[in-house]
């Protein structure tokens, strides 16, 4: 006969598998409404994204999930269980405990609101009709804050959110993290832009077909190691990846006729979210920790493909014949001239498309918004002059619309308050990461300039990959580079290869 640990793990893990059934089935709702779906469709699919959330939300509240939980929490069950249901349990009373202070009703309504207001925003967004979309967000940001209320604020109401992608990230912590970095970081752009050696960006200025970018894109996934049994590759607004299960992770990107760099460098940002997804340890399948275990651990390995490896000189000494095949007579400069091209510093509107030196600067604006909404509640009708006055301030560019302006990102519109300093902390963790990984791999570079890329992503599935969410951030990072957290790997990383490009002494 079960003892009572044994029911309640086996009735714990079976609903665990089930609501992970319905989270891959809104995975693909989702990713289809982004991908194509008609628009006159959209206000049902909205209103079945949310009928479905609502039911995994109930599953993932009930009463009878907390007793498991407090079964599977008693000391001598807890230290009887394998690794794997230990950390599960922990997971999941987090999420629990989290979740269960929402009413069900409450978040059905979110959800149907996030759904509808995505296609919303992308349609103000290619008209630059900021107006049209603010009442969407000025709803989402009203539900985000009754949420704060029934979780129970923080030290300050932002680092509620925080916590949701970053476990234990706090503003004070960003704020000095940021502050730091950003006093390194202006001094750096300011010689660059008063170097005489600027790139030449000229022959990047021509139309690249769609078709032939299409091609590029696959075949540059398929030298990293992404594995087309298991994934795919489509055209959304804003690219993006979504891991399903092991054997089904899909991510897009965007294709510009006039900017080559765009699709190609989405692309394989897009493609290091997919190779995490795609290589956890199979033993995780079917449970919530089949996944990455934080926003920025997520955004350090597609940060890392994007920038370490495929704005390298290396990478492009090896790949750029190719690319010079794929659109003949366009690219007749050599492997220097595009590599300096393509790592050109120079202060922009759009974040997707900035340099990786002043990325940052756009990650730190909108972390600095954020914290203006939920902590000193600025309203949504200022967000546009507060959005074009810190561009101003910060990168010297000021919108000529919304559209280049608050409304470029999709992130406000599906309620991800609190996602974007994911994106530099993802550079520092890349940052450290790659230092670990070049003394371990003393070959590392040669191997890059061969096109042998398998290697790298053998030792990124040993590191990082395999585990999910079974480490968390400063386990995982301590334990790859001996080391917490340290943002001034990211500087040296910069300093070292920019002042190179732009011959700085």
């Amino acid at each position: 006969m079960a003892t009572n640990a044994e029911t309640a793990l086996q009735k714990f893990t079976d609903r665990i598998k089930q609501i992970k059934s319905y989270e891959e089935a809104l995975g693909v709702l989702y990713w289809d409404l982004r991908t194509g779906a008609p628009r006159k469709g959209v206000e049902a699919r909205s209103e079945a994204i949310g009928m479905l959330s609502a039911q995994s939300f109930q599953l993932a509240t009930a009463p009878e999930l907390g007793e498991w939980l407090s079964e599977l929490e008693q000391p001598q069950t807890l230290e009887a269980l394998s690794e794997i249901d230990r950390r599960l349990v922990a997971e999941t009373r987090k999420d629990y405990d989290r979740s269960v202070k929402i009413p069900p009703g409450l978040y059905q309504e979110y959800v149907v609101l996030t759904s509808q207001s995505e296609s919303v925003w992308e349609e103000a967004k290619a008209s630059g009709d900021y107006a049209s979309f603010e009442p969407y967000l000025d709803k989402i940001i009203s539900y985000t804050n009754r949420f704060i209320d029934l979780w129970g604020p923080k030290e300050t109401r932002y680092d509620t959110l925080l916590d949701a992608y970053e476990p234990g990230m706090t503003t004070a912590e960003l704020d000095r993290v940021f502050g730091g970095l950003r006093g390194k970081l202006v001094p750096l752009a300011a010689a660059i832009a008063n170097s005489p050696h600027q790139p030449d960006r000229s022959f990047l200025q021509q139309t690249f077909p769609k078709e032939a970018q299409k091609k590029f894109s696959l075949f540059i996934l398929e030298q990293m190691g992404f594995d087309f049994g298991a994934g795919r590759l489509d055209e959304s607004v804003h690219p993006f990846a979504t891991g399903l299960n092991l054997g089904d992770v899909r991510i897009t990107t965007r294709y510009l006729e006039h900017d080559v760099t765009s699709a190609l460098f989405g692309t394989i940002h897009e493609g290091g979210h997919a190779l995490y997804e795609q290589n956890i340890m199979k033993e995780l399948l079917g449970t919530t920790l089949c996944t990455g275990t934080s926003m920025g651990i997520h955004e350090s390995q597609s940060r890392f493909w994007e920038n370490v490896i495929g704005r390298s000189k290396p990478f492009w000494q090896r790949y750029f014949g190719d690319l010079q095949q794929a659109f003949p007579n366009r690219l007749d400069v050599d492997v220097e001239d595009f590599y300096r091209a393509t790592n050109t510093v120079k202060p922009s509107l759009i974040r997707i498309e900035a340099d990786e030196l002043t990325y940052n600067l756009h990650i730190i604006i909108r972390y600095e918004i954020e914290k203006l909404i939920f902590n000193e509640g600025v309203k949504v009708s200022e967000l546009p002059a507060v959005w074009n006055g810190k561009y101003k301030e910060y990168l010297g560019v000021e919108p000529g619309s919304d559209a280049e302006g608050v409304l470029q990102d999709v992130h406000w519109s599906g309620g991800a308050f609190g996602y974007f300093p994911s994106y530099s902390l993802g550079n520092m963790y890349a940052a450290q990461i790659a230092d670990t990984m070049e003394r371990e791999i003393p070959a590392m570079w040669e191997l890059v300039g061969r096109g042998d890329l398998l290697p790298i992503k053998e030792w990124l599935t040993d590191k990082v990959y395999k585990f999910g969410k079974l480490r968390t951030p400063s386990e995982l990072i301590s334990g790859i580079t001996g080391k917490p957290l340290d943002p001034d790997y990211l500087f040296v990383y910069l300093d070292k290869k920019y002042r190179d490009i732009y011959r700085l002494t």
